[in-house]
């Protein structure tokens, strides 16, 4: 049994992957700040279900705060198997609103991690990272060696600067790191700023269904579940190496918005608004280096993962309902 610290545990992906490491037979440190970047009520939701678990423990601290984190660091003796820090300020359209604390979570976060991780000689640090730093001009699938220089987005950049800080701290003080580029996460209890919970919540309640563009964007959507496994496969050694990891099978955002249609028994009332500049039109992963160095492969098609997000949002419709998607 190993112990393992987890950043952002309350989050979408860090509390799937937190259950993995648990029914492993794991103990997870997690770490939140519980912050209202979107309905917290999601946030409570998936951390209810962690504290019920043994070998869970939880600090209500900020990866921004270093005297924080230091002292959890000191709690445990700085004994982690491995750092997974899946903190963040997620979002491109948000960014626009306020870089800055992208660039304080994602970089200076990061930067404290690779710090304390330095300090008491914790040797394996999981960077979560981003698809969107592939932009609009890389040729598809994206493969990690494409060019990762022309962010769209302070989110897209502030990941950057956080892959690059990792590649330092690997150089100088031989941390083994692993940046995993996620493609586009669904799934039950996911974010309400994504597509997927947003359709799902608008088809339900009638509401109209914003679609920016005139539909054609594709997107290489990957259930949580398999993001999840990757995560927690990519704890092993490998020196320092950036993974995809996505579903391989792009598909249109009209196929989803047809497949909920009919789950739900509802036809989608279509409101079509301008693209942001953000917004690039497709996406595709080539994961065949998650396959070579991982053993990872995706497990769940979009179709069944959606099935599982509206039997999710069926049953917690009460209160999903009124979550915020805008």
């Amino acid at each position: 049994m190993a112990k393992y610290l987890v950043t952002g545990v309350a989050g979408f992906i860090a509390a799937r992957v937190s259950e993995l490491l648990l029914d492993a037979g794991h103990e997870v440190v997690g770490v939140d700040n519980m912050n209202d970047a979107y309905d917290v009520r999601l946030k409570y939701w998936r951390l209810d279900r962690l504290e019920r678990r043994e070998g869970f423990e939880l600090h209500r601290v900020d990866i921004c705060d270093r005297f924080g984190l230091r002292q959890v660091w000191t709690r445990h003796g700085g004994r982690f198997a491995a750092v997974i820090n899946l903190a963040a300020r997620a979002g491109v359209r948000q960014a626009r609103l306020d870089p800055w604390v992208y660039v304080e979570t994602n970089m200076t976060g990061t930067l404290n991690l690779l710090e304390l991780c330095r300090e008491h000689d914790v040797k394996k640090l999981v960077v979560a990272s981003t698809s969107s730093l592939y932009g609009k001009h890389n040729t598809q699938p994206y493969s990690e060696d494409a060019d990762t220089n022309r962010a769209l987005s302070a989110y897209a950049a502030s990941k950057k600067g956080a892959e690059s800080m990792a590649y330092t701290y690997h150089h100088l003080y031989d941390i083994d790191v692993t940046v995993v580029r996620y493609f586009t996460v669904f799934g039950p209890a996911g974010r309400p700023d994504m597509s997927l919970f947003r359709f799902t919540q608008w088809i339900h309640e009638g509401r109209d269904v914003i679609i920016y563009g005139d539909g054609s964007q594709s997107r290489d959507f990957t259930y949580v579940d398999d993001i999840a496994r990757g995560t927690v496969a990519a704890c092993r050694e490998v020196g320092y190496q950036i993974i995809n990891l996505g579903s391989d099978q792009p598909h249109g955002l009209m196929d989803v918005v047809r497949h909920i249609e009919k789950r739900v028994g509802k036809k989608a009332n279509l409101v079509h608004r301008d693209t942001f500049a953000e917004d690039v039109p497709s996406s595709w992963a080539n994961i065949s280096k998650a396959r070579k160095l991982l053993d990872w492969e995706p497990q769940t098609d979009l179709f069944q993962g959606l099935d599982r997000l509206v039997d999710w949002y069926i049953e917690n419709r009460e209160w999903a309902k009124d979550i915020i998607t805008l």
